[in-house]
């Protein structure tokens, strides 16, 4: 198995969200313009983050984990609302885990 950094695993979930936002954004635009901004912000926060000093990388990593914990919510919500049904977005929560574990721990090493 091919070992993948924390970025390519956000695109990743970014990709993989697609399907998902389309069919939420028929219900709830509002929703997906939140879901879409949320996994924007993890991707480009874990850029932003390579590329930073210390002080400032550990911000950014923070960041992307809490947009993590954003996207799962808004899936949360979405399955709540009955947008979606929960096992469409089961694979996503485990990824969102890892990468909000990983910037964490890549925070906190910092």
């Amino acid at each position: 198995m091919k070992k993948t950094n924390v970025y390519d695993r956000a695109r990743r979930v970014v990709r993989d969200l697609v399907p998902l936002l389309h069919t939420i954004r028929e219900h709830d635009k509002s929703l997906a313009d939140q879901l879409k901004r949320a996994a924007q912000s993890v991707v480009l926060n874990i850029a932003e983050a390579r590329g930073n000093g210390p002080g400032n990388a550990k911000a950014r990593f923070s960041t992307a984990c809490g947009s993590s914990k954003e996207v799962r919510a808004a899936l949360n919500v979405a399955t709540d609302w009955g947008y979606i049904e929960a096992h469409r977005a089961t694979h996503l929560d485990e990824r969102l885990d890892e990468v909000c574990a990983i910037t964490w721990c890549l925070g906190r090493k910092l």
